[in-house]
């Protein structure tokens, strides 16, 4: 077998096979918690790891394996097919038949197989001829099959703390796997600056000390990592954000509650997070526009027209010349009075159009164009606003017969919603005591 053939990465060397050796996800592995009491009693079930990259998934389904003398068998549903769970579901009868003994079916990036592939693993789960693990980046509420789910248990995997990243590349460095005859010298804090620049990802992490060990200076036959090594090799490090997947929508929405809740410094950060992390400016802009009516609407109107001129401003511009243009629109409309009233007031009427079905239109409000629609009465009674005091026209009505005049629209007390409730106030008294 060649070098080349022969390798394996760092992460997967230096893999821990006790829970002594795994560092991190204590939420769900702590001495007390019922995850950690099955494995130890080899009580198996079919489970979901959700969780970031990085975070241990893949550890974890070999480690219960191991602790419940169970045959591991792994596919991944990026290159696999049902031909391919066909295979695993084959060996593990066999296995079974041979041994009397469970088999584990991990199945990587479960939430790349559609729901047919999905449904292909329910009947020998259901039978008990795998135990199934399935390990998501993904909400699994979103992209497994509910009949998958309700047969599985999920738990959630957490990113690793930078504390929790340093014990990792710590336990690395001691060990005999790392595939260096010298001793290794590299201070606590440029261990500190791999953890940063990791993540929460383990796997990067060990990625990133692996090259820094090949980058590595002999002195004194140890081999020296140095600051600018460290530097070197972190360069290139993004923050997670995974255009459009789980961390995208966590992230975006942080960013919409940020300006919703009035904290400019928040939404600035949560907005730098994704350029960090390679979200498209434009997504940013295009949902500013829709906080502006949503969460400010008319208690400041400017805030529609700048989120516009931010995204015009990013769209001629670009990135990073528009930047400035997007601080200040985000800035402005976190820190502008909010008001749903629009917002609701079209939920109400939405859900009133559905309710009330094809009324028709009055007659009075309807144009009458033609010499027949007059003779039908058309228009008849039609009061002309612009002919009335205050161009407005007390006891008129404009909602079908059947409805009778209806109110949507509740202005806030905040901002210009002020003024306007005030005259929404004044006219609508002037409707009600019309026909007194």
């Amino acid at each position: 077998m060649s070098e080349y053939q022969a390798y394996r990465p760092l992460a997967d060397r230096v893999r821990p096979e006790k829970f002594e050796d795994y560092i991190g996800q204590e939420h769900i592995l702590a001495d007390d918690k019922p995850l950690r009491i099955a494995i130890q009693n080899e009580r198996l079930h079919s489970m979901v790891f959700w969780g970031p990259p990085g975070t241990g998934k893949t550890t974890l389904a070999r480690m219960i394996a191991n602790y419940c003398n169970a045959q591991f068998l792994s596919i991944s549903a990026v290159l696999a097919g049902v031909k391919d769970i066909r295979h695993a579901i084959e060996q593990a009868k066999q296995f079974q038949a041979m041994y009397q003994k469970p088999t584990i079916l991990f199945v990587d990036e479960v939430h790349r197989f559609n729901k047919s592939q999905q449904d292909a693993f329910l009947p020998f789960v259901e039978d008990g001829t795998v135990f199934f693990i399935g390990a998501t980046t993904e909400n699994p509420s979103f992209e497994l099959n509910n009949a998958l789910l309700s047969r599985t248990k999920t738990y959630v995997l957490k990113s690793l703390s930078e504390e929790s990243l340093v014990q990792v590349l710590k336990h690395a460095l001691g060990s005999d796997r790392l595939l260096s005859s010298q001793k290794i010298q590299i201070e606590d804090e440029l261990l500190v600056m791999l953890a940063k620049a990791a993540d929460g990802d383990a796997r990067r992490s060990l990625n990133l000390l692996e090259i820094a060990v090949e980058l590595a200076s002999i002195v004194d036959d140890k081999l020296v990592i140095s600051r600018e090594t460290i530097e070197a090799v972190c360069t290139q490090g993004l923050r997670r954000f995974d255009n459009r997947g789980e961390v995208f929508y966590d992230q975006i929405s942080a960013f919409h509650k940020s300006v919703r809740g009035s904290n400019p410094d928040a939404a600035l950060y949560w907005y730098c997070r994704m350029m960090d992390g390679g979200c498209d400016p434009l997504y940013v802009a295009r949902r500013m526009v829709s906080i502006a009516s949503e969460d400010i609407g008319n208690a400041d109107p400017r805030a529609l027209q700048l989120a516009l001129n931010a995204w015009d401003a990013v769209q001629r511009q670009g990135i990073p010349e528009g930047e400035l243009a997007m601080a200040q629109a985000i800035t402005y409309l976190a820190s502008a009075p909010k008001s749903n009233a629009s917002y609701l007031a079209l939920k109400a009427a939405k859900q009133a159009a559905r309710q009330c079905g094809t009324l028709e239109v009055p007659m009075h409000l309807r144009n009458a164009p033609t010499k027949l629609m007059e003779e039908l009465d058309y228009g008849k009674g039609y009061r002309y606003a612009h002919d009335e005091p205050d161009a407005f026209a007390p006891g008129a009505t404009y909602f079908p017969d059947e409805m009778g005049e209806q109110e949507y629209y509740h202005p806030n007390e905040r901002g210009l919603e002020i003024k306007i409730s005030e005259k929404l106030h004044r006219l609508r008294t002037l409707n009600r005591n019309y026909n007194k």
